[in-house]
């Protein structure tokens, strides 16, 4: 379970991660898109944010078929692991971030226009139910 201060931790990664491997969209050309979690939206997490001018973007309430990670990347490591045994928990990890690493500038670059695609769909249909929207 992800806990606001795992979460934390995880954001604190991955601001000092960006802001060390993509000098040049940061600080201003960089913009957090996460999901309505608990852990997200607590004052710790707020604050850190705040702290270090990053930039948040709303995320529709209800709207999981919106976030990139719930319709392209779990889906895309599920259907590799599925099925699989592994000996332990390091066990995973390491097959985890070996998929990871493997995911080509191509695929992220799908992802983002189909991420794209389903907000276009989404933003004129104020929240309602459309063709392809699984989450209402």
């Amino acid at each position: 379970m992800v806990n606001q201060q795992c979460y934390l931790e995880v954001l604190m990664r991955l601001w000092e991660s960006v802001r060390r491997k993509r000098p040049g969209i940061w600080p201003d050309k960089w913009i957090l898109h996460h999901d309505n979690a608990p852990a997200h939206d607590v004052l710790r997490v707020c604050k850190f944010l705040a702290k270090n001018s990053i930039t948040k973007m709303d995320h529709p309430p209800y709207s999981s078929d919106l976030a990139p990670c719930d319709f392209w990347l779990f889906p895309k490591l599920k259907n590799v692991l599925k099925g699989k045994g592994f000996a332990d928990l390091s066990d995973i990890q390491r097959n985890v971030k070996t998929l990871l690493q493997g995911i080509l500038e191509n695929d992220f670059q799908e992802c983002f226009c189909q991420w794209h695609h389903r907000l276009t769909k989404f933003i004129p249909s104020q929240g309602e139910n459309f063709e392809g929207n699984s989450s209402h």
